[in-house]
C-alpha cells in the first residue's frame, strides 16, 4: 500500500484541505480502513483499488478514524490528484463502494469533476 496525505482545493504546501489517500491492491475491510485513518489523523482517508478492466477506473472508499462515510469531495480530488499526477493518467473515473461514479480530467491546471 502507498500512502500520501494531499492539500485539496490549493497548489500551494501545507495550505488547502488535507486528505490521506492510501492506494492499495487488495480489499481491506472497514476496521483497517479506521485503524489507517486514524494514525492519519486526519479528517478523512480516501482508499483507492484500481479496477481489473482498465487503467483509469478504481473503486474509492472512505474512512474517518471513527466510520466508514460514503462520499467525501476533499479526499476525491485528493485521490484524482494521485493519480492524475502522480501515476500519470489523463484522466479517472471513480466509483465508491456506493455506486457514485464520478470522472475526473485535467483542464488546463485545474482539475474537472463531474458525476456519472
Amino acid at each position: 500500500m502507498k500512502t500520501f496525505i494531499i492539500d485539496a482545493f490549493t497548489d500551494k504546501p501545507f495550505k488547502g484541505n488535507p486528505a490521506g489517500v492510501c492506494v492499495i491492491e487488495n480489499d481491506i475491510d472497514a476496521v483497517k480502513m479506521q485503524a489507517i485513518a486514524n494514525e492519519l489523523n486526519l479528517s478523512e482517508t480516501a482508499f483507492l483499488k484500481k479496477s481489473k478492466n482498465s487503467e483509469t477506473e478504481y473503486i474509492i472508499r472512505y474512512s474517518t478514524p471513527k466510520v466508514e462515510i460514503n462520499f467525501c469531495g476533499h479526499a476525491t480530488l485528493a485521490s484524482a490528484k494521485i493519480v492524475l499526477h502522480h501515476l500519470g493518467q489523463p484522466l479517472v473515473n471513480f466509483t465508491t463502494f456506493h455506486g457514485l461514479k464520478t470522472n475526473i480530467c485535467h483542464e488546463f491546471r485545474n482539475i474537472a469533476f463531474s458525476e456519472l
